[in-house]
């Protein structure tokens, strides 16, 4: 008998176990939204789209790759595990494909799409994060659009794969980004950018 595929709270339990940073976890959290909202836009199986955004970056912590070597550390570390323990073939190439240096190319939807979404989930959660209310329930595309052009803010972010991402989609790029804030607000409480209470008013 064939064995079941890894299921959701197993990848939640294996990012955990490898990935200690808060920030790190929200990030994996909010790629997986995102992803789990394209499937359905496309049609496709969000439980499995899903997986693949929850669990691309769980090696990142423990083998950082600055070198970035094509087949060793994140992700090639993390996929060797990852197949060992039964995840399907096509998240395991969409994880690969999402770091261009592995070489991999991104040859299926699932994988297109991750790559697309990844970064772009960064830099959303960089623009929630210096509002005042630090919620993503007050970010446009506009905005982000905006922060894209400042080079000092949130640096870590490529807006070379942002772009590329997008056109590999085949989605504008307003439209890619407002879809991926609506997928972030819908989870915004799991993402910490639901907002911060406001304060309260004196007598």
């Amino acid at each position: 008998m064939t064995p079941s595929p890894p299921t959701r709270a197993d990848a939640l339990a294996l990012m955990h176990e490898f990935t200690a940073s808060d920030s790190l976890r929200k990030h994996m959290l909010a790629v997986e939204a995102a992803m789990r909202a394209y499937a359905a836009k496309f049609g496709e199986d969000a439980d499995r789209w899903g997986l693949a955004g929850l669990i691309h970056d769980f090696d990142y912590e423990r083998w950082p790759n600055a070198a970035h070597a094509a087949d060793a550390e994140h992700p090639a570390e993390g996929v060797r595990l990852l197949r060992a323990k039964g995840y399907p073939e096509d998240v395991l190439q969409s994880i690969l494909g999402h770091a261009t240096y592995t070489g991999v190319a991104r040859a299926s939807l699932m994988a297109r799409t991750l790559f697309a979404v990844d970064e772009l989930t960064g830099l959303i959660t960089a623009t929630a994060l210096v509002r005042p209310s630090r919620s993503v329930h007050e970010v446009e595309a506009s905005s982000v659009r905006k922060k894209m052009k400042d080079k000092a803010f949130a640096r870590g972010v490529s807006r070379e794969d942002v772009v590329q991402g997008a056109a590999e989609l085949g989605v504008e790029l307003d439209d890619h980004i407002a879809f991926v804030i609506a997928a972030l607000r819908g989870a915004a409480g799991s993402l910490g950018l639901a907002g911060t209470p406001a304060a309260p008013s004196a007598d």
